[in-house]
Parts: structure tokens; C-alpha cells; sequence
């Protein structure tokens, strides 16, 4: 089981999400391979992805940075089917109560987030807990870095084939976002946890995670094969 330590961004209040990158770059916070392909046989092909991640008092920081031969975003609604297109994951565990909460962005920033204790009957996050997450996308001529007050529907990308330039995501998830619970995030609480990147409707389908997972078939929904997050 990996296990990270995620640093504290102190003095830091509602960063826009476009300021992660560079907030993360003077922190010191290096990045992490998402490169783990569980179901290899079956889709052999492996993009290269890497994640960084670091906490405020308010809020987890999130940055991927992607290099993929394909890119896509049909989805054009939150809570849309955005595991479908150029996808990136954050899967974590706040409290050790058998339930966890599922934060999936495609690469326009449109976003999915769900809760449950398993794949099936998941609650979808309300309209305005979705609002209150901050997105950026190097893709997106589109400001939204700031969704409270933007209309953030219709963010689109038609496949296209990417000329070796990645691409990057950028989320700031306040910890009022994980809305079946009131959490804190103290020195020394450790967070079960993985990430992901996945593109399912893609020329070429993948499914690669930064912890690894031994199931016969690709499945992200599995707590049990989570790391861990040493909050520092």
C-alpha cells in the first residue's frame, strides 16, 4: 500500500483553481506517478500521468498533468458521465466509516462527485456543492476557476489528437464539499485514498491508478485497495 504525505499550505484563503500549479511550485510539492495498469492485458494502452496534492485549511489542492495520444470531453453537465472522456480521479476515505467519496473532472472541468459505501446506489453531490468546487483546465478557453457565480454547463472538447503537448487539471475541493460529513483536517489524520486517470470512450481505453488494485476487472470503486494520506 503507497503511502503519501501531503503537505500544509499555510496562509492560503479560497485560492482560484488556475493558482494551484504555481502555489504547489513554491510549496516544493513534487509530483506523483499515477502509472499502475491493473488491467493491462486488456487495455495495454498506458498514458502518462502524474498528480500532486496539498491541504489548506479549507481545502484539498489537486494538479494533474497528462500526456495522452487522445483527447475528449462529450460530457457538458456536472454529475455527467465524465469517466467517458480524458478523465482524472481523486477517490478518498475522510473518516473510517466504510463510506468515501468519488471526485472524477474531465479535461474541460466538468465534474462528477458521488458518495456511497460501494459502486451501486451512489448519491450524487447536491447542484451547489458541485459550485463550490474550483476548477481549472489548460483545455478550457473558458474561465472556470471561479464556479460560484458562472454558468458552468456545455464545456465540450470533440476528440482530437494531441501533438505531444500535455495537458493539465487544476481543483481546489473545499472539505465543505464532502456534504454527508462535517470533517476536519488536522496534523497527523491519515485518509485512505487513490487516484486515477481514465478514458473509457477513447480510441484507446485505460485505466490506471496511483495505488495499485487486484480485481479481475477494471473497477475504481474499491476502497480496500486505497493508500494512504499522512496529512502533515
Amino acid at each position: 500500500m503507497k503511502t503519501l504525505k501531503v503537505e500544509h499550505l499555510g496562509g492560503i484563503h479560497r485560492p482560484l483553481a488556475a493558482d494551484v500549479p504555481p502555489l504547489l511550485d513554491a510549496a516544493g510539492i513534487g509530483f506523483e506517478e499515477i502509472a499502475c495498469a491493473p488491467w493491462a492485458e486488456e487495455y495495454p494502452y498506458q498514458p502518462e500521468v502524474k498528480v500532486r496534492i496539498g491541504i489548506t485549511d479549507e481545502a484539498f489542492l489537486l494538479h494533474y498533468v497528462v500526456s495522452e495520444e487522445y483527447v475528449a470531453a462529450a460530457a457538458d453537465a456536472d454529475n455527467g458521465h465524465v469517466w467517458e472522456d480524458s478523465c482524472c480521479e481523486f477517490f478518498c476515505q475522510p473518516e473510517n466509516d466504510g463510506t468515501y467519496y468519488n471526485v472524477e473532472c474531465n479535461c474541460m472541468g466538468t465534474l462528477l462527485m458521488g458518495f456511497g459505501s460501494s459502486r451501486d446506489g451512489r448519491q450524487l453531490a447536491p447542484k451547489e456543492t458541485l459550485k463550490s468546487i474550483r476548477r481549472w483546465s489548460s483545455l478550457n478557453p473558458e474561465p472556470i476557476s471561479n464556479c460560484d457565480n458562472t454558468h458552468i454547463d456545455k464545456r465540450t472538447l470533440p476528440l482530437q489528437k494531441q501533438k505531444g503537448k500535455p495537458w493539465q487539471l487544476a481543483l481546489v475541493v473545499p472539505f465543505t464539499a464532502f456534504f454527508r460529513h462535517n470533517i476536519t483536517m488536522k496534523k497527523g489524520k491519515i485518509i485512505r485514498a487513490n487516484f486515477y486517470k481514465c478514458g473509457d470512450k477513447l480510441p484507446n481505453p485505460h485505466f490506471l491508478a496511483w495505488n495499485d488494485i487486484s480485481l479481475p476487472h477494471p473497477n475504481f470503486h474499491c476502497p480496500d485497495h486505497f493508500g494512504t494520506l499522512n496529512l502533515l
